[in-house]
């Protein structure tokens, strides 16, 4: 993998991560709710997918407090609703969130790496 590869993969995860949470916020307009109601649901759905983008904005500087709080929140989703859902739910929300992390870690990991130069040989 390149470091660029590297450096965007966690990032555009974590972007489609939040895009996908927004999707299940969808459901609201379904329930019948009037105006007011449905703005609210809808705001109260969106919730953790504000968390996601301000882990990911945390993550973009600082890769190693961001990738465990990815690693954090993936832990959180099963505990938190403490297997009211199917474990292949579990898989679709706790997955891609606990991937960002370890890739935020790796990236982390390999650009505190000091690199030797092959000139210097």
């Amino acid at each position: 993998m390149t470091k660029r590869a590297l450096y965007w993969a966690p990032r555009a995860l974590g972007l489609l991560f939040a895009v996908l949470l927004s999707l299940f916020s969808f459901d609201v307009f379904g329930e019948g709710y009037g105006l007011w109601e449905t703005a609210l649901a809808l705001l109260i759905h969106l919730v953790p997918t504000g968390i996601v983008l301000v882990v990911l904005v945390i993550a973009w500087r600082w890769e190693w407090i961001g990738g465990f709080l990815f690693l954090l929140l993936a832990a959180m989703y099963p505990v938190f609703f403490r297997g009211n859902f199917h474990w292949t739910a579990v898989l679709v929300i706790s997955g891609p969130a606990a991937l960002t992390g370890i890739l935020f870690l790796v990236n982390g990991a390999y650009r505190d790496k000091p690199h030797l130069d092959s000139r210097s040989t």
